[in-house]
């Protein structure tokens, strides 16, 4: 029927986190799951929601077992209500993402959907991230018989619309947060240093794969500056106001507003402003807040390094903080790498609007990179003495605002 057995539940839902927390407590589960995924085990992901959506809803899981339910993310979502329900897929990449899906070998686990009571029923097809998937049908807005030709995650496609094609090639998005994934290649790295590996696109039955970190404040704390301190009338001011002082003059801010992500995996850091003195005014705090997102996301990138032992040259960036000129020096600044933005930073549609181009055959990668125009670069003046001193700053003050929240009066 195409309607919904109940309300879709988002990514940062927490309601599954204690089935988590109970499987970990599983000797070996947790290792088994990240070695099958390349994920942590974590409510972020699919698998535990579908599992308490057929235990919730009444019937549910009877009918799922009995073929009458289908489940998907936003992507088999999209594709049923192109093709009126004929075509019930996922690509390789949003499957990766559901902590049901073998990466090695690209298909559901049976292993892993015991683990957490989901029929394979209910699966979509893993198709490829560029090949005609289906057609449109009976959709008021479009003709019918357009081919649907390119799927991807967000992530993964902005990735693709960099034209990140080759192994080492890295990018990150500063959106609310920062994204960062580095290609892998043709086989998949697992992460010892906080990362996640995840598929990045499957095409021609090849499959290329990424590891991801993402930090879950970057522009969200521009955001906090303006509505939570009124420090600022407009996140476009935050710019010029930090660039009025030449330094944080010892000011650091770990805008850990909502816990760390990647690579610390720690919930129970809270934000933290150090470092004040007397003569410390609302142009460090802002200066102090643009250089807590570039150290973020040199966390991510240095922990990238490590994992895959590719030194990084040039760092490519999308999404809207990206227009902001001080951040991408201070990010060159503390990576040592060529930062390049582009002309057009939406890198998402791109990448999804050149997997389609690629999946119809209208083009393949060489002339798909070639639609990436470099708007600027960026590249660092920092000596290696200033970029240790910064990482060693910022280093203390990751540690004081880690477990924080574990020490908060009851």
């Amino acid at each position: 029927t195409r309607k919904a057995i109940h309300r879709a539940i988002v990514w940062q839902d927490r309601r599954t986190a204690a089935r988590c927390n109970a499987l970990k407590n599983e000797v070996g589960i947790a290792d088994a799951i990240r070695e099958r995924t390349g994920l942590v085990l974590d409510a972020y992901f699919s698998a535990t929601k579908i599992e308490w959506l057929l235990d919730q809803v009444d019937g549910a899981r009877k009918k799922a077992e009995c073929g009458d339910l289908a489940f998907g993310t936003m992507d088999s979502f999209l594709v049923s209500r192109l093709t009126q329900g004929e075509v019930h897929v996922t690509d390789a990449s949003n499957a990766s993402r559901t902590l049901l899906m073998d990466i090695r070998h690209g298909d559901w686990s049976d292993w892993l959907l015991e683990r957490f009571r989901v029929p394979r029923a209910v699966l979509p097809k893993i198709v490829g991230s560029a090949e005609i998937v289906g057609r449109t049908k009976g959709v008021s807005f479009l003709p019918d018989g357009v081919p649907i030709a390119g799927i991807a995650g967000d992530q993964q496609a902005a990735l693709f619309g960099q034209a990140c094609f080759q192994k080492g090639d890295v990018k990150c998005t500063y959106g609310t947060g920062a994204f960062v994934l580095m290609n892998l290649g043709e086989t998949p790295l697992m992460s010892r240093h906080g990362l996640v590996t995840t598929v990045a696109w499957r095409i021609a039955g090849a499959t290329t794969f990424a590891l991801e970190g993402s930090t879950f404040i970057a522009g969200a704390a521009v955001q906090w500056l303006r509505d939570g301190l009124g420090l600022i009338a407009s996140a476009s001011e935050v710019e010029a106001l930090a660039a009025s002082v030449p330094t944080t003059d010892g000011v650091h801010f770990v805008p850990a507003l909502a816990g760390l992500g990647a690579p610390h995996w720690d919930q129970d850091a809270r934000g933290l402003i150090c470092g004040l003195t007397r003569g410390t005014t609302r142009a460090h705090l802002a200066r102090a807040t643009l250089e807590g997102i570039a150290f973020q996301v040199y966390d991510l990138v240095d922990a990238m390094r490590r994992d895959a032992g590719i030194p990084l040259s040039r760092l490519r960036v999308d999404g809207g903080a990206a227009q902001n000129n001080l951040l991408m020096q201070m990010q060159a600044d503390l990576t040592g790498a060529v930062v390049e933005r582009p002309v057009d930073l939406e890198s998402t549609a791109r990448g999804a609007a050149l997997l389609a181009g690629v999946g119809a055959g209208l083009f393949g990668l060489a002339e798909a990179s070639r639609v990436v125009q470099v708007e600027r670069r960026f590249e660092s003046t920092a000596t290696g003495t200033e970029r240790q001193a910064k990482v060693a700053g910022w280093r203390q003050a990751i540690d004081r605002s880690r477990g924080m929240h574990l020490s908060d009066p009851q």
